[in-house]
């Protein structure tokens, strides 16, 4: 698997975030790899340059990883490949400028592949998953309606919660 490459900037923020391990005391490590993105089927910006939106859709989603990770167990580690991306919507022409249109017939899709380890770095549990949510739309509880990417964050959020659910803390 060839790791994604990022640009001079990016990759000193990665490297003070311990290049794509990051770990809190009181969350499991994650370490998120991005498998052959140029084959992607939707990561694209209406307006913007391509590869900074791109970078900039790698940093939401890990930071939603980490999030996420903060649920589990601090001796756990979670490996998780990104193998595909279909960003909820589709980009359009309004007039001169590139958009993004929601429609639900362009809902979210991410495939991903995860390995969850326990600090002897023994598999507790693996799997691949290729995550949609066909009813994106129809949804009036988006936790996440007015920040970036809030359509795959729920979606993640769904699938953390059902893969993970025997190892998360309980508060």
């Amino acid at each position: 698997m060839k790791k994604y490459s990022l640009s001079l900037t990016s990759l000193l923020m990665s490297c003070i975030g311990s290049l794509f391990m990051v770990q809190t005391s009181f969350a499991a490590t994650v370490e998120m790899n991005w498998v052959k993105p140029g084959t992607y089927d939707d990561i694209r910006s209406g307006g913007q340059n391509r590869k900074a939106f791109r970078e900039r859709t790698f940093k939401v989603i890990e930071k939603h990883f980490i999030k996420l990770a903060a649920n589990l167990p601090k001796n756990q580690r979670l490996k998780v490949d990104i193998l595909n991306i279909d960003l909820a919507g589709e980009i359009d022409f309004a007039g001169a400028r590139q958009v993004r249109i929601l429609r639900k017939s362009y809902f979210p899709r991410i495939n991903l592949s995860y390995q969850l380890m326990d600090d002897d770095n023994a598999i507790v549990m693996s799997g691949s998953d290729k995550l949609k949510s066909m009813n994106f739309l129809q949804s009036s509880n988006l936790r996440y309606r007015s920040e970036s990417l809030g359509h795959e964050k729920k979606m993640l959020d769904v699938w953390f919660k059902g893969t993970f659910a025997r190892f998360v803390k309980t508060h």
